[in-house]
């Protein structure tokens, strides 16, 4: 499985504020099945590099059917393939690690 962190920045708003742009996101996410994050810079995703590309795709388009006219969508996968990768396997190894030096 991959991860992918995901920001997806609407050009053009009236307000500075994104929010009604990332709650349209969280629907999608929510029926679409996969596990997901927000956090306050992104949500991130897990599944198949294949399937979150054309997520992507999907939540990139939502702002324009909205009426935006531009769009800029940053997109880190983050696809390891020797063994199984899950939303917080990374904080959990680094906690893990912190614990074992005795910083934790």
């Amino acid at each position: 499985m991959a991860l992918m962190h995901l920001t997806v920045i609407p050009l053009g708003t009236v307000s500075p504020s994104v929010g009604e742009y990332v709650a349209d996101m969280q629907i999608i996410l929510e029926k679409s099945g996969f596990p997901y994050k927000l956090t306050d810079m992104g949500t991130i995703v897990e599944g198949s590099s294949k399937e979150l590309l054309v997520l992507a795709a999907k939540l990139s388009e939502l702002p324009f059917n909205k009426g935006i006219q531009r769009v800029v969508t940053q997109i880190n996968l983050d696809d390891r393939r020797d063994k199984k990768a899950a939303l917080g396997d990374k904080i959990l190894s680094v906690a893990a690690r912190l614990t074992q030096e005795g910083r934790g």
